[in-house]
């Protein structure tokens, strides 16, 4: 790890979410959560009931296809793609590292495997599997299949984590799985809080051991809490506030799960009565509009461009209009400054996962980009999700990378544009224009018509009465044959017909 890494670290234990509030918006097809901090909306989930995540799910799974030289295999869970299963997520290679195994030598084609969820499908990816299981409660990560007793990673002190292995040991009762993570939410956690995770984490295994043993292949064993519930289990911190729900009978549920899981969240739900929608009075609504444009402007001028391709995210740092700094060199340095919350927050708000390459504007001064990259790490730490900050490359770029379970807001909202098939632009009027000529030159040599009638949209039309005019007159004059035009309006600007009259 090397010193960004560690600071960003550093900071996620310190850090402490002030004023927060969590809005909960649900229909009968879709459910909406916003995390605000001091009234400014940092997270955005949105959860829809035709495709609720998969992540967490735990199916068992039938092997189609083993593929040594990629050490992986496709299983078949009941989904349109089969999932993806790495080695690497093969329990008993989790468990013995320093002892490589041929995945040939451990699953075989038709073969029933238990297999969890831990990467949603993306993309053209299927979803990625893990035959090491986990359930999460409010306190503790079950992991029955482990021996194990391991702590969070930001619980830091060594004293603290030596006694809540203490406590946990002692409320295990005789001859359960002991495999167990604390989690950091543990560490106010009662006797009777802990004890009463244990026996919900035991029943629920037990009941997926006895479910797996009686059903055929490609059963869907269980399925993680809904986004309403995850909100308690995952979401509420003794930051938290307030916790609004806008549905009287979601609101009971989590009232409900509150009172058998999370008792301190109780005082804190409310349920909305209000005239005007949740979203719309906390200007929620604005916030998703502004998380899929291009475009992210700064308070004081400056602006991002973010750009969302497979293979990773650009984020393009520039000082737009700001002007208020003493020199060229402080201005860049202070929209720097400014940029690295905005991008923090970005990530969030957005879900943007895997790697992220930032370019910041160029600075000279090795203490103002250390500057940039200590507040970059103080707000990438205030993200639920694990990020890591790996400095400055020899280009004068910032690689982050942050873990990516479940598709992005802009994949959930959005579909490639029909118009410019996701590429962001459209031909232009003239391209198109020669395309047609071009087409109209093959047709002509091909086949004995009296003459062609273009259609295409109104712009391209337009083209050709105006711009290009004569050379529509020069294509008339070389093949001999008429040429009408007309407008289809229900063409976009690249789609066009030739037709032979």
């Amino acid at each position: 790890m090397n010193s960004e890494s560690i600071l960003l670290a550093q900071w996620q234990r310190e850090v402490q979410r002030a004023n927060e509030q969590i809005l909960v918006n649900i229909t009968p097809q879709e459910t909406r959560v916003a995390v605000l901090e001091d009234g400014i909306v940092q997270e955005l989930h949105i959860e829809r009931a035709a495709s609720r995540g998969l992540v967490g799910n735990i199916y068992l799974g039938k092997v189609r296809r083993v593929l040594p030289g990629m050490q992986s295999a496709f299983i078949e869970i009941g989904l349109e793609r089969a999932a993806f299963l790495h080695i690497a997520d093969i329990l008993e290679q989790r468990q013995h590292p320093e002892a490589p195994a041929r995945i040939e030598n451990m699953l075989f084609e038709g073969q029933t495997v238990l297999v969890q969820v831990i990467k949603d499908p993306i993309g053209a990816k299927g979803a990625r599997l893990s035959t090491q299981i986990s359930l999460a409660g409010r306190f503790l990560v079950h992991l029955p299949q482990e021996t194990h007793i391991g702590v969070s990673q930001k619980i830091d002190s060594e004293q603290e984590r030596a006694q809540l292995k203490e406590r946990l040991e002692a409320l295990l009762p005789s001859g359960s799985p002991r495999g167990y993570i604390i989690r950091t939410s543990a560490e106010t956690a009662s006797d009777e809080e802990l004890a009463a995770d244990i026996g919900y984490l035991t029943r629920l295994w037990a009941d997926i051991e006895s479910r797996a043993r009686i059903s055929p292949a490609q059963t869907l064993l269980y399925q993680d809490l809904s986004l309403a519930l995850r909100v308690l289990r995952d979401m509420v911190s003794e930051c938290t506030e307030k916790i609004i729900v806008d549905s009287t009978e979601n609101y009971g549920k989590m009232v409900e799960f509150a009172e058998d899981y999370v008792t301190q969240a109780l005082p804190k739900i409310t349920r909305y009565s209000g005239e005007r929608p949740l979203f719309e009075m906390h200007g929620i609504e604005a916030e998703i509009q502004k998380a899929l444009a291009r475009r992210v402007n700064l308070k004081f001028g400056g602006y991002l461009i973010i750009d969302q391709t497979e293979a990773m995210t650009t984020i393009d740092v520039n000082t737009g209009g700001f002007v208020g700094a003493k020199s060229f060199e402080d201005t860049i340095f202070k929209t720097n400054l400014e940029a690295t919350y905005s991008i923090a927050r970005q990530l969030r708000l957005r879900n943007l996962g895997g790697i992220i390459i930032v370019d910041f504007i160029d600075m000279d001064r090795e203490d103002h980009r250390q500057a940039v990259l200590l507040e970059l790490a103080k707000a990438l730490a205030r993200d639920r999700t694990r990020v890591t900050l790996n400095g400055f490359t020899s280009l004068g770029l910032v690689e982050i990378t942050r873990k990516r379970t479940r598709e992005s807001l802009a994949h959930v909202l959005c579909e490639p544009c029909p118009t410019c098939q996701a590429r962001g632009e459209i031909k232009t009027a003239q391209t198109v224009c020669y395309e047609i000529q071009r087409e109209i030159v093959r047709e002509a040599r091909q086949f004995e018509a009296k003459g062609f009638r273009i259609l295409a949209a109104q712009s391209v039309i337009d083209m050709f009465l105006d711009e290009e005019s004569q050379s529509l007159a020069m294509l008339i004059d070389f093949i001999g044959k008429p040429i009408s035009l007309a407008v289809e309006s229900q063409y976009t600007q690249e789609q066009f017909d030739v037709v032979l009259l």
